[in-house]
């Protein structure tokens, strides 16, 4: 049968420093616009990551397995292929120019031309145990005409751009290729690698927000990631070591109570506003073995998480200071991860940076049970993870990975009826350079679209 976008079933798998999450989903129509129906869900623990990057191979393929039987089963799908999401503390990225004579110098510059100078960029030399996990262009060149946000259709002889080159230590990528491989008896396959702050992009950040400028700041568990766009162009990534794991850890240490229990007082009463919480407000801790409970005073937890969230906001403002855009960031800073959902911590972030802070929770679901589930920020990386099979990451090029490494799985698709292998649809050889929105608009538009909906 012929693939077409509304029986496209995508699988994001967001492997993280405290849950492995997999989200099924696919696009229907919804009032003239596209929208992402979520079919299935599954969260688990992570036990087996430490700071995003993969440290017990079994543990961590035993909870992606779990995730993936429990959304397939949601879904009603069988799942073989998925988009992975990728972070670690030890991601870094430079800037490196590159160029190419084209061969036809009469002719426009065409999506082949881009094509051909991403590939090249992939045999740049970079520091010995790295990789190049993504190449990602800023600004082109063509001739001696610099600033072109999108080359193609103009005359010229040398095609040039400056590119974020994002590395990572081969080890840690290679970790987490295994667990893939590993996973479901080896049978799973993995479609897409995608650094997570590029995915959690993709399901918070709006088209307009990327255009005035805006960083986003996804606080996970083990890191918090910081992606600057401006003219709708990537044009910083920075990573760091602290996020939600530690205020758990100053939680722990600070009221002197075990880790579990920590990170369920933050979970449920953490604030991080002091004065929101009475002074003699408390919540009793079950204590060891043969021990009484203990009672923790919840201003206490909120001064702990306030310090650090000060710490880690300084931090960012840092990276934006370092960055260069601290001036061109219209649109200010978005949060986004799982302790985005901290209440008050946009106050904290506005006042230690001076900018404009929203939380950015996943945008453009299809209003069911499930949507509701993961309408959070903590998915917005498995969130954006399915929209990758949808839309490029940088709608300029197609593709960001480096094509010899990718996964050679097959690509036919099969509609999501009861159990059966799912595979995603095929990808036009060469990208469209209309918008991903207006794109969708136009497929889900026409004549021969039939709107499917399960009954949950």
């Amino acid at each position: 049968m012929t693939a077409s976008m509304n029986d496209k079933i995508v699988v994001g798998l967001d492997i993280g420093s405290t849950k492995v999450c997999a989200v099924a989903g696919r696009l229907i129509r919804n009032k003239d616009f596209p929208t992402l129906e979520v079919l299935g869900v599954g969260r688990v623990e992570s036990g087996g990551v430490t700071r995003g990057s993969v440290v017990n191979i079994n543990k961590t393929v035993s909870a992606i397995n779990q995730a993936i039987e429990e959304a397939g089963n949601q879904a009603d799908i069988d799942i073989g292929i998925v988009n992975v999401g990728f972070s670690s503390n030890t991601i870094s990225a430079r800037r490196q120019i590159g160029s190419i004579t084209r061969s036809s110098p009469g002719d426009e510059v065409t999506p082949t031309d881009i094509d051909h100078l991403l590939r090249d960029m992939y045999k740049t030399v970079i520091p010995p145990g790295n990789e190049i996990v993504h190449v990602l262009p800023m600004d082109f060149t063509v001739d001696s005409e610099p600033g072109i946000e999108d080359p193609v259709g103009r005359n010229g002889v040398k095609l040039g751009a400056d590119f974020q080159i994002i590395m990572a230590p081969a080890n840690a990528a290679l970790n987490t290729k295994k667990c893939i491989e590993r996973a479901a008896n080896s049978s799973l396959k993995r479609d897409q690698l995608v650094l997570s702050v590029l995915a959690s992009g993709m399901a918070v950040l709006t088209e307009d927000e990327k255009q005035a400028g805006v960083a986003l700041v996804d606080i996970g568990g083990g890191t918090t990631d910081i992606a600057i766009y401006h003219r709708n162009v990537l044009r910083y990534i920075s990573i760091l070591p602290w996020a939600g794991n530690s205020l758990t850890n100053d939680i722990e240490q600070g009221c002197k109570v075990l880790s579990n229990h920590a990170e369920q007082i933050k979970v449920q009463f953490g604030n991080a506003n002091p004065t929101d919480s009475r002074l003699n407000e408390v919540v009793s801790v079950p204590g060891l073995v043969n021990r009484k409970h203990k009672d923790v005073l919840l201003r206490n937890v909120s001064l702990i998480m306030e310090d650090r969230l000060k710490e880690i906001a300084a931090l960012v403002q840092a990276e934006i200071l370092r960055s260069g855009f601290e001036h061109k960031l219209l649109a200010g800073i978005v949060l986004t991860g799982g302790t985005a959902s901290t209440p008050n911590i946009e106050a904290i972030f506005k006042r230690v940076t001076g900018m404009d802070v929203r939380v950015g929770y996943p945008e453009w679901l299809e209003h069911n049970g499930r949507a509701d589930l993961v309408s959070d920020p903590a998915y917005a990386t498995a969130l954006g993870l399915v929209w990758a099979g949808f839309r490029q990451v940088d709608e300029r090029v197609s593709f960001i990975s480096d094509p010899a490494r990718t996964s050679e799985a097959p690509k036919a698709s099969t509609p999501p009826t009861a159990k059966q292998p799912y595979r995603p649809a095929a990808e036009p050889e060469e990208a469209p350079k209309e918008g991903w929105f207006a794109k969708l608009k136009r497929i889900f538009s026409s004549d021969d679209f039939i709107e499917k909906k399960d009954t949950y």
